[in-house]
């Protein structure tokens, strides 16, 4: 396939100068929230707070950063002015919360008042969207899903903006039923990941880059080089080839250690980058309201893990623009401004 001219410009922004993503993912809400509402004894947090506390992350992680993922609730307005102008810049266009309904069936939404217009129209680089999905749950619940990630394919392509999907699983009530030893536990996130992949792979969804979870749990990576690798790559092969367009991987559900051994066997496979989210900063938040602390154990606890990481990821990491997706680049064309279409 051949990228449009702001897809493709709008990747170059969210990636460093080699054409990897090292990207920082601020956009999470209840993570940060729940926890300062806790420390009052009150059913909100103070919105200056979070406000302070996303401009602290921003300062701190986009040093090591080729693009920061905001929300528009409180990063956008509160703080975008601290974000680095040369550091590209993706929004979430999803609602943090979700519908809930039988069998404990997510349903995503956009957040209210909130579209991917908006988000070009604001000069963000790409849209961020997450969708949680269990290929195993109600026809009703994966069509909903399914058709939601459609329209924001749809209107990513109307207005010329990459779409990023992350995929998420969940647990379901159901999962009860099911025998809950290790090798049951972990064939099941395997074969949720990977079906889920092949599912919005399909030309239909628009996909730009995927943004995946771990196929196997962190403590089960050993690492590129180690003993047992040969049991684990062949996973993160299945997951590329079914992805079959650029991929970066998430920080979800491993320490810091384990995350940076997942990439190793990610971008053995073909991985153009990562998302490092809460893996990195949540346990910050122990020291609320202590500001001073809470960025001394940024620099202190966390800033050698991202300095180690960078460092993997430009020893293995494939560009994006070097993926087999891609037939070519944009070539000149004399055309161009009739045939460009308009918003």
């Amino acid at each position: 396939m051949q990228l449009s001219a702001g897809k493709s410009w709008s990747l170059r922004r969210t990636a460093d100068k080699n054409g990897l993503f090292k990207m920082a993912s601020l956009d999470q809400i209840p993570p940060i929230v729940g926890p300062m509402a806790a420390f009052h004894g009150a059913s909100e947090a103070p919105f200056d707070d979070v406000v302070t506390f996303k401009r602290l992350l921003i300062e701190q992680f986009q040093g090591y950063s080729s693009a920061m993922l905001l929300d528009p609730q409180f990063a956008v307005p509160g703080c975008i002015d601290a974000l680095d102008a040369s550091k590209g810049l993706f929004i979430s266009l999803e609602d943090p919360s979700y519908d809930l309904v039988a069998n404990n069936e997510r349903r995503s939404k956009s957040a209210e008042f909130w579209s991917v217009g908006k988000i070009k129209r604001m000069g963000g680089n790409a849209v961020k969207m997450l969708a949680w999905y269990r290929p195993d749950a109600s026809a009703e619940t994966n069509q909903h899903q399914q058709n939601y990630v459609m329209q924001v394919g749809d209107a990513c392509a109307k207005y010329d903006i990459p779409f990023f999907l992350e995929l998420l699983a969940y647990p379901l009530d159901s999962d009860s039923t099911l025998k809950a030893d290790d090798v049951n536990r972990k064939e099941r996130l395997r074969d949720t990941v990977l079906q889920s992949v092949e599912e919005f792979a399909k030309s239909k969804y628009q996909v730009d880059v995927f943004m995946l979870e771990s196929p196997i749990e962190g403590s089960d990576a050993p690492g590129v080089g180690h003993q047992g690798e040969e049991h684990i790559q062949p996973v993160f092969e299945e997951m590329a080839r079914l992805a079959n367009r650029p991929w970066a991987m998430l920080s979800t559900g491993a320490t810091m250690a384990e995350f940076n051994k997942i990439m190793t066997h990610a971008y053995a496979a073909g991985s153009c980058g990562y998302l490092a989210g809460r893996t990195y900063w949540l346990d910050t938040l122990a020291h609320y309201p202590d500001w001073s602390a809470m960025q001394a154990d940024i620099h202190q606890n966390v800033s050698y893990y991202i300095q180690e990481l960078n460092d993997i990821t430009d020893k293995m990491a494939t560009p994006w623009s070097s993926h087999s997706c891609y037939s070519a680049p944009l070539e000149a064309d004399r055309a161009f401004c009739s045939r460009y279409a308009d918003m």
